[in-house]
């Protein structure tokens, strides 16, 4: 992910510019402190950030120095995010309010900006209530997701959860079944997506972990004719996504 840092030009830098951005309210997505770098205002930005759930990363001073492209930084910088990050509840809240059932996108370590921009716009489009991500290993609201969204990420919540597959127990709870995009699963045209929905596709190499694919309800595959045995994982989430809410759309 530290690439991914240099590529992105959202960055604010120096305690009091950062100290000012938590202060006005400005969401924040990534926290980097310089390692070792506890003293004076440093101590209250990071209290602040974890009581506001921000990611905070230690890194090596020079690689601070190389991101912040030899600013001053004081031993502080943090990336701002595209959009405030929502709650699961209010994922529950917008599908109560379009007296729908819950359709919700789980991404399980997607590391790719672009990816995770492109399931945000492709869940706006087909009506499904928000997205759900982790907060570690995974793409986060950047800037190039924001872009890749195409404004998108201003009409689904985004929710951040600390563990996918606790989130996951917790809405199995509320009644929402949940179908993994892998291999060597159930046709997904021949599967019905009926009531409560979480659609959980994995990360670009590895797919599904193994925990969070053990609590899948079902698994859900995508016939493969060619020479290649996987699709990219924003394509095959919209496949799956559009079948979602065609059967949702019969129904009615």
């Amino acid at each position: 992910m530290e690439k991914d840092f240099q590529s992105r030009d959202d960055l604010i830098v120096g305690r009091n510019a950062v100290s000012e951005a938590l202060r006005s309210g400005r969401a924040i997505d990534t926290l980097l402190v310089s390692k070792g770098e506890r003293n004076g205002s440093i101590g209250k930005i990071i209290a602040q950030c974890r009581d506001n759930g921000v990611v905070i990363k230690e890194v090596d001073r020079k690689k601070l120095d190389s991101i912040c492209s030899g600013a001053t930084h004081q031993g502080v910088a943090a990336y701002a995010a595209a959009h405030e990050y929502s709650s699961v509840d209010d994922i529950f809240a917008l599908a109560e309010e379009r007296e729908e059932n819950p359709f919700i996108i789980i991404c399980d370590e997607l590391e790719d900006p672009h990816n995770l921009g492109a399931i945000i716009r492709t869940a706006e489009a087909v009506g499904a209530h928000g997205v759900i991500i982790p907060k570690r290993r995974n793409a986060s609201l950047s800037y190039a997701v924001g872009k890749a969204s195409a404004g998108a990420v201003e009409y689904v919540p985004v929710a951040r959860v600390s563990n996918i597959a606790q989130t996951i127990d917790e809405l199995k709870e509320k009644g929402v079944w949940f179908y993994g995009a892998d291999m060597d699963g159930e046709n997904w045209c021949e599967t019905d997506y009926d009531g409560a929905v979480g659609l959980v596709i994995g990360s670009e190499g590895r797919g599904i972990s193994r925990l969070v694919k053990d609590k899948c309800d079902f698994i859900v595959s995508l016939p493969m004719k060619g020479k290649i045995n996987s699709l990219n994982a924003s394509v095959a989430a919209g496949v799956l996504m559009y079948e979602i809410a065609r059967q949702r759309m019969s129904k009615k």
